[in-house]
Parts: C-alpha cells; structure tokens; sequence
C-alpha cells in the first residue's frame, strides 16, 4: 500500500476509534468530541481514496466536495451523500457555542463515518487497506458492496 495512502487510512481509524471511545464513555463523555471524530473519520477515507487513485487533495474540510471529487473516481460514492450531509452538521457547529451534540444523535454520525469507511475501503478495489477497517467491524446496510 502506498505510504501516504496507509497515513491516511490510519488517522481515519484513529478518528473513528476517538469517536467510539468518547461515545461509550460513562464519566464525563464529550458528545461534541464524537461529532467532531465521526466528521474526521470520513473526511480522511475520502482522501485516502483521492491519494489512492493519484488525484489531487484539496485542503477543505466539506464532506460533499470531497465526495463530488471521489464520485469522478466512482459514482457509486453519491450513496454516502445522507451520512456525509448529517456528519458535516454535527460536526462543524457543534464545535462552537450556541450548539451541542447530544447523545442520541452520536449513533447517526459514527454510524455515517463506518459507512464512509466501508464504501472508501471496499470501492477502489485497488488493495488500500490491507485488513478490514474498525469501522467496518460493525455491520451495515453497506457491508454486501
């Protein structure tokens, strides 16, 4: 795999892990923080994918402009679209005052981001991870790509 490639697939894990940690958390759990990775997690796939097939990566943070660059790679990843919309409101407006995430709407966002990861890893067909991803430890609609 290429280096830049596993990098990126790595801190995508790392996010998803973050995510799922923070969610299961019984003293003082950030829910924000949960938003906030699961954004992470799938922005980071959605750039592995562009890295993968050798396009250029913007730095831009907009879930669905990465996802518009990937769908030139695949169309298929416009089935994302729902999961990347509901992630990229959690997790940019959470992270300022007026706003906080509460827990029942963490499942829907670190959900989003394993369902980002499924499709990034199973998508290419090009080998970019060498083993499932912990996001794709959970079953999804997705998982039968």
């Amino acid at each position: 795999m290429n280096p830049a490639v596993a990098e990126w697939v790595t801190k995508a894990e790392g996010d998803y892990l973050t995510a799922g940690r923070e969610l299961r958390a019984r003293k003082s759990p950030n829910y924000d923080a949960v938003c906030f990775h699961a954004q992470q997690c799938a922005e980071k796939y959605l750039k592995a994918v562009l890295q993968e097939n050798g396009k250029h990566i913007p730095k831009i943070h907009n879930l669905i402009e990465l996802m518009l660059l990937c769908e030139e790679i695949d169309s298929g990843f416009e089935m994302l679209r729902a999961d990347l919309v509901t992630m990229e409101r959690y997790s940019v407006r959470v992270r300022y005052p007026g706003e906080t995430a509460l827990k029942r709407r963490c499942p829907s966002g670190l959900c989003g981001g394993k369902r980002c990861a499924l499709v990034c890893t199973t998508k290419t067909g090009s080998g970019m991870i060498e083993r499932p991803p912990a996001a794709a430890k959970v079953v999804s609609r997705f998982a039968k790509l």
